[in-house]
């Protein structure tokens, strides 16, 4: 069942399990707040169960691209999408969140579409073992998530 994710007062519902659920539950309501100031969108979350292809697809495109198999477990998946870009978003019990910014085509002419994996560390939870010396972690303060800590990968294959 579907969750709307409320950014002025922010829940842990469907995150409960995580050690790090508050401040997951911060992150995942900036993540809210800027979906919705930048396209209105009401953001939607949706168990794990219940996005298996979007989460298979992630994995593929994780194992191919950087051979990267995360041990903790997805608990949520928010998905935006419209005719030029389609944005999943995957929220980790260990606190933190994968998106895949994927541009069906490119929105200037010339240029390559943007296609990415951005990596969001909620505050206080560790790099994950499978991310330690492998990327370098940007810091940004957030009144939602307090910091969080982001990096990304360039996709070099088509992935839709």
């Amino acid at each position: 069942m579907a969750y709307q994710v409320n950014f002025k007062n922010v829940e842990t519902t469907g995150l409960e399990s995580s050690p790090n659920a508050e401040n997951l539950a911060g992150l995942r309501a900036n993540e809210a707040r800027y979906f919705w100031n930048k396209y209105k969108f009401e953001y939607l979350t949706y168990p794990a169960d219940e996005m298996k292809k979007e989460i298979d697809w992630l994995n593929k495109i994780l194992l191919e691209e950087r051979e990267l198999v995360f041990s903790s477990p997805i608990l949520e998946v928010a998905v935006y999408e419209d005719e030029q870009l389609y944005w999943p978003e995957f929220y980790y019990e260990n606190g933190m969140v994968l998106n895949v910014l994927y541009e069906k085509m490119a929105l200037q002419e010339g240029k390559k579409p943007k296609r990415a994996v951005g990596i969001k560390l909620s505050l206080g939870m560790e790099v994950p073992t499978e991310l330690e010396g492998k990327f370098k972690f940007a810091r940004q303060r957030s009144k939602l998530a307090g910091e969080i800590r982001g990096s990304f990968f360039t996709l070099k294959k088509e992935w839709l």
